[in-house]
């Protein structure tokens, strides 16, 4: 576990990503950055520069030579995003060069930052609360237009502000019942049960609607997984391939072509879907490796947000039975309607009339139908964008605690319980909202383990 100090010392990193560019960017933020950054420049004297300003000129290294040609960008605390002083030094983007800029920074006072350090300090110095941080984060890994936009409606305060919301009603509720156990001797009730429970109600039902958001957001940060599921010889990759619109999975007609899992990404509207293709299943096969693809193809159909059964239209054997268990997720597409129509009655056809119908005339128009039936069964009428989505565990488990407390004090109305009893349960609720946004004290093995998975320079 990494753990952070504190905000002692000045810090420095290469913020821009690894490899060969036209810039790169080498950070410095703490009270020593500004001095650091005089020491080692040459140009004007960057102490007596107001902030948020820009200056040309070399970094020179122990040894008085020149490194590079730079631009030094000056940012002033608390007007940073660390919150503090903040210095960046512009240079080629040259890996060597950079190295070598990074190196004058440390042999001049600076310390190589730790993974997320910039982002924690902003975090300890008020810039953003800890939801805004992990949103800094998950901008940074963000993957699809969904995950991008969630990530920036964090930021920008929106989530929260939700939070916020939530916390100063549950102090208000609070405050009510504590205000009756401050006159208990006195048998004086300041508000009637009924008005407590309206009010509890309202909590809940804020609650209650960022716990239901967590699938969506699960989705949006990590994928839809979609897996692919059908007969040996049944067009699964065929359908792979056309959803991608390239030839990513073999396709032959030897049954039982693919004997492993082929996972792939696909974006529908902004949103990240994992195609997973399976091994044919069959009712028996003596083949081991084929065995255990299929034993795969079982746990991922399980595993799975949304299977495509795909179905030979064709073949005259029973459906595979224990894909029924799965019917709630599960989207049927027929394969080779073009040699079925051609001698099928009228009758047969009718059948088929709501299914999803894969065939060559308009196999273009069939993708594009299936792509939007595969959103509508994944997103379909959730929360709308403008609505705050919860997109992270940690978050999730705290509002779970924050739930059962809620329930716990719902009991205890109807029970009759003292108002100092349910006060320690809506103490309890505070303090996981506290854990959400990082206004109590948070562990430092929490801390470490939230901008470990930042970047260094970030």
């Amino acid at each position: 576990m990494i753990h952070y100090s504190g905000l002692d010392d000045t810090i420095a990193a290469v913020t821009t990503p690894p490899g060969i560019g036209a810039i790169g960017i080498v950070r410095l933020s703490g009270t020593e950055a500004l001095n650091i950054a005089s020491t080692i420049f040459k140009g004007k004297d960057l102490l007596t520069q107001q902030s948020h300003t820009l200056h040309y000129g070399h970094i020179i290294n122990r040894e008085k030579e020149v490194v590079d040609e730079v631009v030094v960008s000056i940012f002033l605390g608390p007007k940073s995003y660390t919150g503090e002083n903040m210095v960046e030094i512009s240079g080629h983007g040259s890996p060597l060069i950079l190295s070598q800029i990074l190196e004058t920074c440390i042999h001049a006072g600076a310390r190589l930052a730790l993974p997320g350090e910039f982002t924690q300090r902003a975090f300890l110095n008020g810039k953003m609360d800890l939801v805004q941080a992990e949103a800094v984060g998950d901008l940074i890994h963000a993957t699809s237009k969904a995950s991008q936009q969630s990530a920036l409606h964090h930021l920008k305060g929106k989530y929260s502000a939700d939070l916020n919301e939530l916390r100063d009603r549950l102090i208000h509720f609070s405050a009510m019942i504590e205000l009756e156990l401050d006159f208990a001797d006195e048998d004086v009730e300041f508000a009637d049960r009924a008005e407590f429970y309206s009010y509890l109600a309202d909590i809940r039902t804020k609650t209650d609607r960022l716990l239901a958001s967590f699938k969506l957001g699960n989705a949006i940060k990590n994928g839809i997984a979609v897996a692919i599921i059908g007969r040996p010889n049944a067009g699964k990759s065929t359908l792979l391939n056309a959803l991608l619109n390239e030839e990513r999975a073999i396709v032959s007609d030897i049954a039982g072509t693919t004997r492993d899992t082929i996972e792939e990404s696909l974006h529908i509207k902004g949103y990240l879907f994992r195609l997973i293709d399976t091994a044919g299943i069959r009712h028996q096969t003596d083949d081991i490796i084929e065995s255990m693809g299929i034993e795969r193809s079982k746990a991922n159909a399980q595993k799975a947000d949304i299977i495509l059964y795909v179905r030979d239209i064709l073949d005259s054997e029973e459906p595979i039975d224990w894909m029924e268990d799965y019917k709630e997720k599960t989207i049927e597409v027929w394969t080779k309607w073009d040699l079925f129509k051609l001698n099928a009655p009228q009758q047969q056809l009718n059948l088929f009339a709501n299914k999803i119908l894969l065939y060559p005339p308009d196999y273009h128009g069939c993708i594009e139908h299936l792509s939007n039936v595969l959103f509508d069964k994944a997103i379909g009428s959730s929360l709308s964008r403008e609505d705050t989505v919860v997109t992270n565990a940690r978050h999730y488990e705290a509002l779970k605690h924050i739930a059962d407390n809620l329930e716990a004090i719902s009991r205890g109305l109807d029970t009759g319980l003292t108002g100092d009893l349910l006060a320690l349960d809506i103490r309890s609720c505070l303090y996981y909202l506290g854990l959400i946004t990082g206004r109590i004290d948070v562990d430092r093995d929490v801390l470490g383990k939230i901008f470990s998975s930042f970047c260094i320079g970030k």
